[in-house]
């Protein structure tokens, strides 16, 4: 029979692998507890979640939630980054929390049911973020409306053209 402690925290990581879109794993050891509370801040900021749970526990979590297995990467202490929306935003958070305390690092991750390497996870932080892909949009949306309305443009601007040199033509006479 399990202990209640336990089937607590598989509620708890269950919940938290509900909630969320994915997950990704990192290793803070090291860590002291007023780093790990920036960390955390910033990772609120950014819409995810980090939580330590047993590493067995959050196996059975995700075995349960029918997500793929990374238990062969989980090994000493990882802490759990659950995001709610957006992965590249919480991977750039990581990847910057772990640049400036040098203590963190990618273990694995998941993100679209997809189980991903240290890698792999550490890729999404290289990615733009959603706000600079909808920039890039607008962008590509917008500049060929800009050349047409350039294009519409230009027999107008030379007439007015035109019109000036022959104005400049009569008073020069």
């Amino acid at each position: 029979m399990p202990c209640k402690a336990n089937v607590n925290m598989l509620d708890k990581v269950s919940e938290s692998i509900e909630n969320s879109k994915g997950v990704f794993v990192v290793n803070y050891l090291g860590l002291t507890v007023k780093e790990s509370q920036e960390v955390r801040r910033a990772l609120r900021a950014a819409g995810a979640e980090m939580k330590v749970f047993k590493n067995n526990i959050v196996k059975l979590g995700l075995e349960k939630a029918g997500l793929p297995d990374i238990s062969e990467t989980l090994a000493g202490p990882c802490a759990y980054v659950f995001y709610e929306k957006d992965a590249v935003a919480a991977a750039k958070v990581i990847k910057e929390q772990s640049e400036k305390l040098k203590k963190m690092e990618f273990v694995a991750g998941i993100a679209d049911g997809t189980a991903l390497s240290a890698e792999e996870a550490k890729a999404y932080a290289d990615l733009p973020s959603h706000e600079e892909l909808l920039a890039k949009l607008v962008f590509v949306m917008a500049s060929p409306l800009s050349g047409i309305a350039q294009v519409c443009a230009g027999p107008a601007r030379g007439l007015a053209t035109a019109l000036k040199a022959v104005a400049d033509q009569k008073e020069a006479a």
